[in-house]
């Protein structure tokens, strides 16, 4: 059975939200078309293509919602965030003016274009916005939900969608924004997965069962605001944490959970992330997973190596 994309997902969402609400606009950076296709020919008067001009994308935007419609803004990660961070904080965040923007292409899934086209700094810029809202949905049932939730809210709703969903399947009444999801339950050790890698933990804690170590698996898909008593509750039980995240290691998850196991204490947390550094592997997606351990076996074998430091540092 084929999954269906997040990317068209979002199309089809757009299309579904439009029909109900007139004020919906859609703008995007010259990407996406053939999917959106429905809602431009529809909706002409609700759809812009403006082109590789991404700081002006985010002005239009602010402008748009200003104006009383309910705009949403598309196209690739760096360029709206990275390139366009001064226009997100202060046409949106600083005037408080909400909005809706849709990336694609973080982390590394444009892999083989290479560190100009990746974007491996997405949650920390989010997190460092007052006013924005950051959603990691890792299925198109998350983002047609998360979305439908969320768009018309008091806040710039920021949702990054994935290439490659993670097929695990989820009951719609989990997915609420702000709040993470205790996939199921585990005593040995947590596995807190963020996005697409559900994945990666689902087959890790296949593989840690063989070996007798039974792993907790908290999602997320949302990383702002955090879900912080869900983590704090997992790590009161557990010790120890394994977070899985297609993020550069520095201002992600991971970050946000060794700060939450400040307060229970004796926690060791460790990271399956990104280097901080740029990636000049060019391959595919896949490759590049296969690089930093972002597979069921790289987060099994860090799963082991903290348990192995864990029973150290309490001999």
């Amino acid at each position: 059975m084929s999954v269906k994309s997040v990317r068209q997902q979002f199309a089809d969402t757009m299309f579904e939200v439009g029909a109900l609400d007139e004020k919906l606009v859609v703008v995007v950076g010259d990407i996406s078309h053939g999917i959106l296709q429905p809602f431009a020919k529809k909706y002409i008067d609700r759809y812009y293509n403006i082109g590789i001009c991404e700081p002006a994308m985010m002005s239009l935007g602010a402008g748009l919602s200003k104006s009383g419609l309910t705009p949403v803004i598309h196209t690739i990660a760096p360029f709206i965030l990275e390139r366009s961070f001064e226009q997100l904080k202060l046409d949106f965040c600083y005037q408080q003016i909400s909005g809706n923007i849709v990336t694609v292409g973080s982390a590394f899934d444009y892999a083989n274009l290479g560190s100009t086209h990746h974007c491996y700094s997405d949650f920390a810029l989010i997190k460092a916005l007052p006013f924005a809202a950051g959603y990691v949905p890792g299925s198109a049932l998350e983002f047609d939900v998360l979305f439908k939730s969320t768009y018309k809210n008091f806040a710039l709703n920021i949702f990054r969608i994935p290439n490659f969903p993670h097929e695990i399947e989820l009951d719609p009444k989990d997915v609420i924004p702000g709040k993470g999801i205790k996939v199921i339950e585990g005593s040995d050790i947590t596995l807190i997965a963020v996005g697409a890698q559900l994945s990666s933990a689902f087959g890790a804690r296949e593989k840690l069962l063989t070996k007798g170590i039974s792993a907790e698996i908290i999602y997320l898909p949302t990383v702002q605001p955090m879900d912080t008593n869900l983590i704090k509750s997992s790590l009161q039980k557990t010790k120890l944490a394994v977070v899985v995240e297609e993020h550069m290691e520095n201002g992600g998850v991971n970050e946000d959970v060794m700060r939450i196991a400040l307060d229970i204490g004796e926690c060791l947390i460790e990271s399956v992330s990104i280097p901080n550094q740029f990636l000049t592997l060019y391959g595919s997606y896949h490759e590049h997973c296969e690089e930093f351990g972002l597979t069921a076996d790289g987060v099994a074998t860090r799963a082991e190596l903290a348990l192995r430091r864990s029973k150290i540092r309490k001999a």
